[in-house]
Order: C-alpha cells, then structure tokens, then sequence
C-alpha cells in the first residue's frame, strides 16, 4: 500500500487538483498555502451568490464550520448539495461539535447531506454520533483516537461517510477497512489551525484520486509525516509552521516510505 500511498501524492502534484473551502477566517491562509505547497490548488469562496458556481468548476469541496456565520452556513448548504447534485466529493471538518447547540444543528444539516469524508478530533467525532460523556473543550480534543472508534464506525454505517479520527494516532474507518496512521508531533497541536489544514489536504486528494480511502490515508499520512520532519528541525511553534509548509513541498519518496507507519486495525 505504501507504494500507492506515494503515488497518490505524486498524482496531487501533477494534477493540481481545485480545491473550494468553505473554511474560517482563522486557518485560511495557512490552509491555503499548504494546498499550494502539495501542488494543489485552492479557491477560498463563501459568498452563497457564488459558491454553486465554484462548486461548478472545482473538483473537490472542503467545508469547515470553525466560525459559523448564517450567511456561511447557507453557503455550505448550498455548496454541499451542488457537490452531491454534480458528484463531486466533498469534506467536512466538525469543528467544535458539542460545543452549542447552534452548531451542533448546522452540523446535522451537513452530515444530512451524506459528505464524502468527516474528519474531527475524538471529541468532535463522538459528539456527532451522540456518544461523547464529556464536555468538549472548544476546539480542543478532550479523547483519545482510539475512544471515537466505536462513534467512527456508528457515522459510516449512518451516512456512508470515510471517517478520520484526528489525534496522537488518526484512525480512518471505512465500510470494510480501519487504519491507523501513527506518525505526527505533539508539537503540532501548538499551531492553530493544522488539523484543518489536513482536512484541506484530504479535499485535494479526494479531487483526483479514485479509491476515496486511499486519497484519505494519504493526506493523512502526508500531513502527519510533515509534521514530523518539521517539528524536529524547529525551535518553536512558529518555526514548526513555516518549516512544515516547505517539508510538504519538498517531502521526498524516501522520506515518506522511510517514516510512514501504518496499522491496519480491520479489515473485512
């Protein structure tokens, strides 16, 4: 699988990939930068007087709920029926699910609507199914990856939707496949926003990769591999985003195979 997992990477840079994010005012420039650094393509557009038309012309869409606005939310209403109605896969990002009540019913409006892939932390993810017993903490994680399995695969049976659990190890559960991905630094959970910019890298992959569980396992594993390489040059937070935004450009097959740790958890 390695091996494929490369060429899924080589394929993003090759084909550039449109990527529409419907994202928050946070992680925007970062999300769009790491998209151009793996040779994607990013449009950032949330105007619903345009977002079908975007829709329209890109090949995947990412929708990210981190500031909820009522102008947004119909723009990714608008845009994720577009995406369903011209079979272009699209991606959400839960962020802060269980957080209030608000948002929690934008949220059931979007998985209504049968995304492609979700992707959030444990908490997130267990909010969504109904499962979580403990408050969320904001954006925060306040469970461990392997807590939300349960919660993962409860979603994908639910909405038909590839899962990715985002943590210390980040888990994606498909209908008949579960695999966990063990690579990433803790010093990444100190730059805001990157967890949202792995959801933007699984959106490029998904523009033009056929086999969705694999464009997911190979965003996953491409971001958590950056980020592994960066944090062992930097000094900090700051130099940890500036350094993982070149190690994605410039990853190199040796370093990926070399450091890509893979568990398959199930597999029917």
């Amino acid at each position: 699988m390695v091996h494929l997992l490369w060429e899924n990477i080589l394929s993003v840079r090759k084909k550039s990939p449109l990527v529409h994010n419907i994202t928050n005012y946070v992680v925007m420039n970062t999300t769009a930068n790491a998209l151009l650094a793996i040779g994607a393509s990013p449009i950032m557009a949330h105007a619903p007087e345009e977002v079908e038309d975007m829709v329209g012309i890109c090949d995947s869409l990412v929708i990210n709920i981190g500031t909820l606005e009522a102008s947004w939310v119909q723009a990714m209403l608008q845009a994720a029926s577009k995406a369903n109605a011209l079979h272009k896969p699209f991606v959400v990002d839960p962020v802060g699910a269980g957080a209030s009540a608000y948002r929690d019913t934008v949220l059931s409006q979007l998985v209504a609507l049968r995304p492609t892939v979700i992707r959030g932390n444990a908490s997130e993810i267990m909010a969504l199914a109904h499962t979580n017993k403990s408050a969320t903490k904001g954006v925060d994680s306040t469970e461990q990856s392997n807590e939300a399995l349960t919660a993962a695969v409860v979603l994908n049976q639910k909405f038909g939707s590839i899962i990715c659990i985002s943590g210390a190890q980040d888990i994606i559960v498909s209908k008949d496949h579960y695999v966990q991905v063990d690579n990433g630094n803790a010093l990444m959970t100190k730059v805001t926003g990157l967890g949202c910019t792995a959801t933007a890298l699984i959106g490029a992959f998904l523009g033009c990769i056929e086999d969705q569980q694999q464009a997911v396992i190979s965003a996953t594993a491409l971001m958590s591999i950056a980020g592994e390489i960066a944090a062992e040059q930097a000094k900090g937070p700051g130099s940890l985003q500036t350094i993982l935004l070149d190690t994605l450009y410039t990853l190199t097959e040796d370093e990926f195979k070399n450091r890509i740790n893979l568990t398959t958890l199930y597999e029917k």
